[in-house]
């Protein structure tokens, strides 16, 4: 692909469809809406380019025209290979004129190309789910990372990577934790993967949930929310977990707790949402039983120990039914994967509600006006920073009004109390 083309879609001709379903999208998205009508009279981002690399959503595509309100020159690339819309790419490419890099089904070399066309920019600011665009700029094109002036992380998975190279004394880039915001995790990764999660594996096996034993690996946000909307579809939940408070807060819970080794050899359906490799590996598989499904909800296809599983299998159907490849395994039974172990909610259906991405991006596109404002007074430290409380105060409360609810304010005797030690029993 020549640099100098303006987009790299599949199709222009899918952009009417891709118009469409973005124009939904944002039906369900007040608060960015609302952001985005500031932004288009204060241009907070006049000047800058900023580039993104993120799953080419209807919902991240209303993100890209809140930044391109607020005065940015916007690219954006795919995060993930089998993540992008294909219309809704065409439609940023076409109609909203953001220089847009993502094709389903991409191969590696084709992924990373986009990501190189997208720092090759130049970027002031730049957007990553899952920091494969930080990544590059701290090392086969360091020479871009200078200009950049702060980079948002989506990710638990980026944020791990970026806090692993802060620690290292490598970070060369302001990055803002968004990931870590409760206005993103607490709902984003709770309630967004928790039902999308599920609508992908029902959407690809056409699987019926109540009576099953699915099998949740991980018990963060994103494990939470899967376990109890795998619950409340009457699943029978067990939780495998590495970290003694989340497997005891998964037991309180109301859930079976027990090591992966154990938990192979009675789940029907497998879950992994922890941002660690091969959690479910090859001696898991092989005690497996016949017919399990196998899917990922973490951000890299690295959960599920693919390679030790194709070893151990005689014969592999791929595409048995759409985002579903058979394993059948020496002894007879087969074991199904689903979306060839990437993101199965956005590989096998369209990812999160944008009623929940509302929050998720409204506060990203408020951290990055906090980045550029900041590193504009030179007071931006090269580190991982949290998003302000102000924000975060600021999403929520245009969030509730938005459903139609009010909370209470403190008084100023509440405040003062709060704010003494001289009151104990009376």
């Amino acid at each position: 692909m020549a640099k100098a083309k303006s987009h790299h879609v599949k199709d222009t001709k899918l952009a009417k469809a891709g118009k469409k379903r973005v124009d939904w999208a944002a039906r369900d998205m007040p608060v960015l809406s609302a952001i985005a009508e500031r932004f288009r009279k204060e241009k907070p981002f006049r000047g800058s380019k900023m580039s993104a690399c993120m799953h080419v959503t209807a919902e991240t595509a209303n993100l890209m025209r809140t930044l391109k309100a607020g005065g940015a020159d916007v690219a954006l690339c795919a995060s993930n290979p089998l993540t992008t819309q294909d219309d809704v790419a065409a439609s940023l490419a076409v109609d909203d004129k953001v220089a847009t890099y993502a094709i389903r089904g991409e191969d590696s070399k084709t992924y990373y190309s986009h990501l190189r066309l997208v720092i090759e920019r130049g970027p002031q600011l730049t957007m990553d789910d899952g920091a494969d665009l930080v990544s590059l700029l701290h090392t086969d094109l360091a020479k871009y990372a200078p200009a950049v002036r702060a980079s948002m992380e989506e990710t638990t998975t980026g944020v791990i990577r970026l806090k692993a190279l802060e620690k290292e004394g490598n970070l060369t880039i302001p990055v803002i934790a968004v990931n870590d915001a409760d206005t993103k995790h607490m709902f984003d990764n709770r309630y967004g993967t928790g039902q999308s999660t599920l609508d992908g594996i029902i959407r690809a096996t056409d699987v019926l949930l109540a009576g099953k034993t699915v099998v949740v690996v991980g018990y963060g946000w994103c494990g939470r929310g899967v376990a109890s909307r795998a619950a409340g579809m009457g699943s029978h939940v067990i939780v495998t977990e590495v970290n003694p408070i989340r497997g005891l807060e998964a037991a309180m819970d109301g859930y079976r707790v027990m090591p992966m080794a154990k938990a192979a050899k009675e789940g029907d359906v497998f879950i992994t949402v922890t941002g660690n490799r091969h959690v479910i590996a090859g001696q898991h598989f092989a005690v497996m039983k016949h017919g399990a499904t196998v899917c990922n909800s973490g951000h890299f296809d690295l959960e599920i120990d693919l390679v030790a599983l194709t070893k151990q299998a005689k014969r592999i159907n791929r595409n048995v039914r759409n985002c579903v490849d058979e394993y059948i395994m020496k002894g007879g039974k087969s074991i199904y994967v689903l979306a060839e172990g990437r993101l199965v909610n956005l590989s096998a259906a369209e990812g999160h509600p944008a009623s929940v991405m509302d929050m998720s991006f409204a506060t990203q596109a408020l951290a990055a006006e906090w980045a550029i404002r900041k590193s504009a007074k030179g007071s931006l430290e090269v580190k991982v920073h949290d998003v302000p409380e102000s924000i975060e105060a600021s999403v929520s409360t245009l969030k509730l009004a938005s459903m139609g609810f009010k909370i209470d304010k403190l008084t100023p005797e509440q405040k003062e109390y709060l704010a003494s030690w001289t009151i104990g029993t009376t």
